[in-house]
């Protein structure tokens, strides 16, 4: 029988939590895009755009550890709720700051040091929620349909971010973030509350530790989560878009927004296709050739000076990417206990914020040192050498077939 690929969309709390991440989704990657934007034409120093990413790299790693804890302690959607709030302060005070002269990329680098904080509690207690909401053997599907959730709102997130820049200004942009969180939380709040069943109680140090020896413990889980942190910390390089769209390629406001989304539109595409397709066969293989094929499109990237082209490097990047995320994602779910769920992910979420947040702050770095075409081969390049790595270290991993709990 044909795999059903609506499957976990049966779910009505699922479909909530759903329309919740969409709206969160698409107005945090508007922040990102307009914020990039904003503090590159400040100051026309790539270097700023890895502090942007800096900003919300420190307090997101110093706590995101201690948000999966409390995922596993706290009612998750409760916690979700919670730090959502922190999410939307940090963009009513760019909402604020904006609507003035802004003379200094100091107060924007506070509003999103904010937003990292909220994330860090966020990230973890979304993404366990989510596993409450479905039965496990819907994990694949419900990994496809929140990936292509939240690549669509990378679509028109920073499309629209770019759009609303044009219209008018960052003002607008970040109000219309407002609205979209506002809905976000409206969304969340139409799932069950979902209280932590009692458990035995240790220190929280021991708790959170559990959770990485967890994950340092599982070789897939280690090799597939290491795969991701240095492919993206090295070879993803959206935090220069705003340089090659003002510099490089010369496209202004409205190219940016489609450069921005266009990783998006191809991601999207693969999410959907996966749900059709169900389970991957040779599991291990594809997530290991697609990530190499992401460094070579980034390469490549670097080197076009075609708009069109370019567009056409960055969708398919963004294609190669969609099927490593389904599939750790999926790994992650399946592998880990529901009582340590939180915990995990908030691993998974460090993994993630580390080559997300800290690539965008390396990307900033590189492109100062080397320029920015030389950073972007560089890192693409470093891409391909980590892929070889992991295949080597992590035969598990190479060998997977198909993601199962009894995998051997």
């Amino acid at each position: 029988m044909a795999p059903d690929p609506f499957s976990s969309l049966r779910f009505a709390e699922y479909r909530a939590f759903l329309g919740a991440m969409a709206a969160v989704f698409a107005a945090t990657q508007i922040q990102t895009a307009v914020l990039g934007w904003q503090v590159y034409e400040l100051t026309g120093d790539p270097l700023s755009l890895g502090l942007v990413g800096l900003s919300e790299a420190v307090p997101f790693l110093a706590l995101t550890l201690v948000g999966g804890w409390a995922a596993d302690r706290m009612d998750r959607r409760w916690l979700a709720l919670a730090s959502l709030l922190a999410i939307a302060g940090s963009g009513a005070w760019l909402l604020t700051a904006s609507l003035g002269p802004v003379r200094s990329p100091l107060p924007l680098y506070g509003a999103q040091a904010l937003a990292g904080l909220g994330r860090a509690f966020f990230r973890p207690a979304s993404a366990s929620l989510g596993t409450e909401l479905v039965p496990r053997d819907q994990y694949q599907n419900a990994a496809t349909w929140r990936s292509s959730i939240f690549h669509s709102a990378m679509i028109l997130g920073p499309a629209g971010g770019g759009a609303l820049i044009a219209i008018g200004g960052p003002s607008l942009a970040y109000a219309v973030e407002m609205g979209l969180l506002g809905v976000g939380l409206a969304a969340l709040l139409a799932v069950a509350p979902r209280p932590r069943p009692p458990a035995a109680r240790r220190h929280p140090i021991g708790e959170i530790a559990d959770g990485v020896r967890f994950v340092f413990r599982e070789p897939l889980l280690l090799g597939a989560l290491s795969l991701d942190l240095f492919a993206v910390l090295f070879g993803g390089a959206t935090a220069l878009l705003p340089v090659f769209a003002r510099d490089v390629l010369h496209v202004g406001e409205i190219g940016f927004g489609l450069l921005r989304a266009a990783p998006a539109v191809g991601s999207v595409a693969t999410s959907l296709l996966l749900a059709r397709l169900g389970h991957f066969r040779r599991a291990g293989r594809a997530m290991l050739v697609c990530v190499a094929l992401f460094g070579v499109t980034w390469i490549a990237f670097a080197l076009s000076r075609s708009f069109a082209l370019s567009i056409g490097l960055l969708v398919a990047g963004g294609a190669l990417d969609a099927v490593s995320v389904v599939l750790r994602s999926t790994l992650v779910q399946t592998f880990t206990p529901q009582e340590m769920m939180g915990r995990v992910s908030a691993v998974n979420s460090l993994f993630i914020g580390s080559s997300n947040e800290l690539g965008a702050f390396e990307s900033g770095v590189a492109a100062k040192l080397l320029g920015t075409v030389p950073s972007v081969v560089f890192g693409g390049t470093m891409t391909l050498l980590t892929v070889a790595i992991v295949a080597w270290r992590a035969p598990r991993l190479r060998r997977l077939e198909r993601i199962a709990p009894d995998v051997t």
